[in-house]
């Protein structure tokens, strides 16, 4: 998705875009919003990363210094999102393999002399909704250094992102999308984690999104949504959504729809409509003064 960014509408905005080689992005009310790209990990990084997370499977492509920050320059509030704390994610939750049939004969990674067995999570799904700390940045004998005082507090809460106000023609003043990892599941589908960005005049809206296809077998999406509102008289609120959808080819069969693989290569916020929750929470963060 390409947007066209106007000068007029960011003067308008009081907002100022930049930038800087491999990173781009928008300083507006207070925030400073960036996104970050690169190539996919080397061999020795993979070799690092792998003893860090004590492992030995990883992704086919990790875009371990993509990544995308939302800096909250008053309070010192940061979220930030990428692969490595992904990755810890999947590593932490360590859901069962996905059972697949047995006449697929899959090979995943596996050298002719060797007998691969699936003993777990290969699709790479994480419970992952972001990271998130408070910097205070302060002088120090002539330096400036960087103090993490403490991680965010996310309350529950019965309050829903304005999905109406989203949908307002409001100019996007900032958009990009960020791949923090994908494997294509040896021929046999896909795992996909991105996050996306959409800074507008009023507030910023982004989207994390983990998406699973095992052709044949299963169709898994976790979706993490944050708005924040810009403005008014009380401190920030972002509200963060989250909601895990899954479901069986066989039991998407049973209710009607198309078990060709094929068919759900399409964008999957349609065919999200189409799996059950499984879980499902909002919750909210009160930017501290």
């Amino acid at each position: 998705m390409e947007v066209e960014i106007d000068e007029k509408d960011l003067k308008a905005a009081g907002a100022e875009a930049f930038f800087d080689g491999g990173r781009r992005g928008v300083r507006i009310h207070g925030w400073l919003i960036e996104t970050r790209r690169n190539s996919i990990l080397n061999s020795s990084t993979i070799q690092q990363w792998e003893q860090k997370l004590e492992t030995s499977h990883l992704p086919e492509m990790v875009f371990g210094e993509n990544t995308l920050v939302l800096k909250h320059l008053t309070s010192g509030t940061k979220i930030h999102f990428n692969a490595f704390d992904a990755l810890s994610g999947w590593k932490q939750e360590a859901l069962p393999p996905v059972e697949v049939p047995a006449a697929a004969k899959w090979k995943f990674r596996c050298k002719p002399s060797e007998q691969v067995i699936l003993d777990y999570d290969y699709t790479f799904t994480t419970p992952y909704c972001g990271s998130g700390t408070i910097e205070i940045d302060k002088d120090l004998n002539g330096r400036e250094v960087s103090e993490e005082t403490r991680n965010l507090k996310w309350e529950d809460c019965k309050e829903q992102i304005d999905v109406a106000a989203l949908s307002s023609k409001e100019p996007i003043l900032f958009y990009d999308e960020v791949v923090l990892y994908e494997d294509e599941l040896a021929d046999n589908g896909v795992s996909l984690l991105t996050v996306k960005v959409r800074v507008m005049p009023s507030s910023w809206f982004l989207l994390l999104r983990f998406w699973l296809r095992v052709d044949g077998v299963l169709i898994r999406l976790r979706e993490t949504r944050m708005h924040c509102v810009f403005g008014g008289s009380t401190n920030p609120i972002i509200l963060r959504e989250s909601c895990w959808r899954e479901s069986t080819f066989q039991d998407l069969s049973a209710k009607g729809h198309p078990f060709d693989s094929a068919v759900y290569n399409d964008d999957p916020s349609i065919i999200s409509q189409r799996l059950p929750i499984i879980m499902q929470k909002t919750q909210k963060l009160v930017i501290p003064s």
